[in-house]
């Protein structure tokens, strides 16, 4: 039987070296391919451009993040595409009014001068990355790259899109295919609660949480979040 593909998305100031360890350890069984997250400010928007560039027929979908709000969109709109669903580091809840003002603050900052992107920025660091891995110059220069090679314009559109997302959490109960939830222990961004939630909500889902892990679970655990991946993969193509 052949191998289900995979369609991955990435989050918020990510591009596909979020998903690079995963990729790289499941494509040797299956096409991945990981959409662009950055050229829409709406998550249909993102969904829909995702779709339009998806492998051909079903396909496993993982979203990691403002990935996750994606995924769940495009299972909206294309629910009989979507073999399997793997839900990252993320959440069915839209933004808190607390949030919004956060985002709003940022973007603010990032227009008035783009000298002070940077800054934004290395200010998620203490946020999305476990507190032990402050001092890990690869996974703190690989987050700072993707959000430089991202820009401003692509950070302003993906804020815009986070600000005004859908409420999914009708949308778990309806999930029919096999799913997996993974969330690290210490996540700030998206707590282990809203992972817990969703496990809970959607019929037969397993949550897998990795221990002594922030928000940034795909770099910072990579080997961990392949093998949740990998079972999860297994048994989509078994049941497909």
């Amino acid at each position: 039987m052949t191998a289900l593909p995979l369609l991955a998305i990435p989050g918020l100031m990510n591009d596909a070296r979020v998903w690079r360890p995963q990729a790289d350890a499941l494509s040797p069984q299956r096409r991945v391919h990981v959409a662009d997250s950055t050229r829409h400010e709406t998550i249909r928007d993102i969904a829909a451009d995702a779709l339009e560039h998806a492998p051909e027929g079903r396909f496993a979908l993982a979203g990691f993040s403002l990935g996750g709000y994606v995924a769940l969109e495009i299972l909206r709109q294309a629910r009989e595409r979507v073999a399997a669903l793997a839900l990252v580091d993320t959440g069915p809840r839209p933004d808190t009014p607390e949030a919004i003002a956060l985002r709003q603050t940022l973007l603010a900052a990032v227009s008035a001068s783009a000298d002070n992107f940077d800054a934004v920025a290395k200010s998620f660091l203490p946020r999305v990355v476990h507190a032990s891995r402050l001092d890990d110059a690869v996974l703190i220069d690989l987050f700072l790259a993707m959000a430089r090679d991202v820009g401003i314009d692509g950070f302003v559109r993906q804020q815009h899109a986070a600000m005004s997302r859908p409420d999914s959490r009708p949308t778990l109960p309806t999930i029919q295919c096999p799913t997996v939830v993974v969330c690290g222990r210490d996540d700030q961004i998206t707590p282990l609660e809203l992972s817990e939630e969703m496990a809970s909500t959607i019929p037969n889902a397993r949550l897998v949480v990795i221990e002594r892990c922030g928000h940034m679970s795909t770099l910072e655990r990579p080997k961990e979040v392949t093998a949740a991946l990998a079972e999860w993969l297994a048994l989509a193509d078994a049941t497909r």
